[in-house]
């Protein structure tokens, strides 16, 4: 069975109850994932016995809200479309990734999946283990996000699946950004919260969030079928909770209008027909490593 296939034979009523969004869910997993950064920040900050220890632990909460993000595009977490798109610019200035662009880059993902006029092909998956330590480091992800903030912000980004109407936008909210960056700059000259609680962290974690998307169609076929182009990946709860539930990634793609909160109830009606899985994280970056050199 073809992802296709399986669309076609969902009936009317269940699909209208795995896309319907929930009033407070997302509000609720948003409180605790805020709530965990504050309450780390706040050990940070206090400097408990330990608190080194800690960096990495805040800056795996925060760069994960990338995946808060990533839903924020499709506008499912919340139940308000003003809110999902508050939500997605504020995460976008904590980690580098400007809203607006974002939502149209992952749209073209979306329609061309691992196929020709995916903008994730752009950037070829790692195909050596030096490659693959220099992917997983986070830095080309960091100098290429600068580049592209800047390059919006002077109108010289145009990639063909920004449409021209979004382009204003987009070029405002990179200003916006730039600013916001100027700002943290001047305040950390007067003060080093901001490296502690916010930069280092973040280049702590990011090798972190390298690995976890790695695994979401990195070595599947090039094909147009979502269940074979797309990987899920079976983890712990504490995981799927991090990352929005996002490691059900398949059924994300065959679906992207679902919530976050309903793709467990969309797995178990699909788990038979996955075609491409890994039984975690660490297991996954073991195989694609063993097929390198």
């Amino acid at each position: 069975m073809t992802h296709g296939d399986f669309l076609s034979a969902l009936p009317a009523e269940r699909r209208a109850a795995l896309t319907a969004r929930h009033p407070g869910q997302g509000l609720w997993q948003l409180a605790l994932h805020g709530g965990a950064i504050l309450l780390t920040g706040a050990a940070i900050a206090t400097a408990i016995p330990g608190w080194p220890l800690l960096l990495p632990v805040q800056g795996v909460l925060i760069v994960f809200l990338f995946t808060l993000q990533h839903e924020c595009t499709h506008r499912t977490p919340f139940a308000s479309d003003r809110l999902c798109d508050w939500v997605g610019a504020i995460i976008g200035a904590l980690i580098l990734n400007p809203f607006t662009w974002f939502r149209y880059f992952h749209f073209a993902h979306h329609r061309h999946t691992n196929q020709p006029g995916d903008p994730e092909l752009e950037s070829p998956k790692p195909r050596t283990r030096a490659e693959w330590l220099w992917h997983v480091s986070g830095l080309p992800l960091w100098w290429g996000s600068a580049r592209l903030i800047w390059r919006l912000a002077t109108d010289r980004e145009r990639p063909a699946y920004l449409p021209d109407r979004a382009r204003p936008r987009a070029r405002r909210e990179a200003r916006v950004l730039l600013a916001v960056y100027a700002l943290a700059a001047i305040t950390l000259i007067r003060s080093d919260a901001v490296l502690w609680l916010w930069l280092l962290p973040v280049l702590l974690g990011q090798p972190f969030l390298r690995l976890y998307l790695l695994a979401e169609h990195g070595d599947c076929p090039r094909v147009a079928d979502m269940f074979a182009n797309t990987r899920t990946t079976f983890t712990t709860a504490l995981m799927r909770l991090l990352a929005w539930n996002m490691p059900y990634h398949v059924e994300h793609h065959v679906m992207p209008n679902v919530p976050f909160d309903r793709l467990p109830a969309l797995h178990g009606l699909m788990r038979d027909h996955l075609q491409v899985t890994a039984p975690g994280y660490l297991a996954f970056s073991r195989a694609y490593l063993a097929r390198r050199r």
